[in-house]
């Protein structure tokens, strides 16, 4: 039983032995890849197959242009590596192998951002996240080499403060690519800032509501010095017409109106021990904290009173006519009593 067990070890170790070798020597068989990235503009032996040994390094094909791929025949390939006796390919049952060229892509709004970079603090524009950049010509994306990671340098740059007119010229460290590339572009810059707009056409006086809205970037010499927040704009009232999508203006904003002219009001007075109130007339419209005058129907006096809410008003003890007003509403207020 013993010589038996070890008759058949040995026999294991043979084949595990043959295995290895077998293995080893598929390791070293040359292999065809199915993708391949290259990074420079030629596509060597080494790039296509696995196990290419000392022709790795040899240049075969050219490869497509930066950014791009390309498919070869593998037919086309095996042809081109016989000279360096590469003839057992395993070729993997493959019809063509697809290489790609790496790159960086540079897109119109990378150099958008690069030139609000540059703007930003100078020529009278503030930070460069409120610029906006538009372009006199389309900007298509361009491909530069994967290597060249540095940012875009500006060459020469001119611009207009008042038209926000621009004219930059860039360059590209350690980029041959971007040598062959005219990095000059022209166009205009603004600056923009968020303003309350309208979602809706409101009448005069319509007071402004939290849904009726909205921020809206636009550029700042369009916007102005008075254009107000939502916060600020809510609650406040139109003083004329205003139309769906209009900038809100500090000086086209008033305070609701809580009394109308020719509206019957309540005239009040607190004083100390005293609180009287009489009906009245407005002789104008007014918002609230607003003085206004008022005729008291009762004794055809006119009197300057402060709006204090819708159809209230109240007369100031620190008025000259207080002594006037008092005697005005007691008398009113006795002969009430008295019916």
């Amino acid at each position: 039983m013993i010589r038996i067990t070890a008759t058949a070890f040995a026999l294991l170790l043979a084949l595990g032995h043959e295995a290895a070798a077998g293995a080893a020597a598929d390791a070293r068989i040359p292999r065809l890849r199915e993708l391949v990235t290259v990074t420079s503009d030629i596509v060597c032996i080494g790039d296509l197959i696995d196990n290419a040994g000392k022709a790795a390094d040899v240049p075969v094909f050219r490869a497509p242009d930066l950014g791009q791929t390309g498919a070869v025949l593998v037919q086309r390939v095996t042809d081109a590596l016989r000279p360096y006796d590469l003839t057992d390919i395993d070729t993997g049952g493959l019809s063509e192998v697809v290489v790609t060229r790496l790159s960086r892509p540079i897109s119109s709004k990378d150099v958008a951002d690069r030139i609000a970079q540059a703007l930003a603090g100078q020529y009278g524009f503030g930070d460069a996240q409120n610029i906006s950049i538009t372009f006199d010509r389309d900007v298509r994306m361009f491909h530069v080499e994967a290597n060249a990671t540095s940012d875009l340098v500006v060459s020469r740059m001119n611009a207009d403060p008042r038209t926000g007119r621009f004219d930059v010229s860039f360059e590209l460290p350690g980029s041959a690519a971007a040598r062959r590339i005219a990095l000059r572009f022209v166009g205009t810059a603004r600056e923009m800032m968020e303003v309350a707009t309208l979602t809706r056409s409101l009448r005069q006086g319509e007071v402004i509501k939290g849904s009726d809205v909205t921020i809206e970037r636009k550029p700042k010499t369009e916007a102005g010095l008075e254009a107000v927040s939502p916060e600020q704009a809510i609650g406040m009232a139109v003083k004329s017409p205003s139309r769906a999508g209009q900038i809100l203006r500090q000086s086209e904003l008033v305070r609701p109106l809580a009394v109308q002219r020719s509206e019957t009001v309540t005239i009040g007075l607190e004083m100390p021990g005293i609180m009287l109130s009489v009906r009245g007339k407005a002789n104008e419209a007014g918002a609230v904290g607003d003085v206004i005058s008022v005729l008291n129907i009762q004794s055809n006096r006119t009197v300057q009173a402060t709006v204090t809410g819708p159809g209230r008003v109240t007369v100031a003890p620190s008025t000259p006519l207080v002594a006037t007003v008092v005697s005005s509403l007691a008398n009113d207020q006795s002969a009430r009593n008295t019916q």
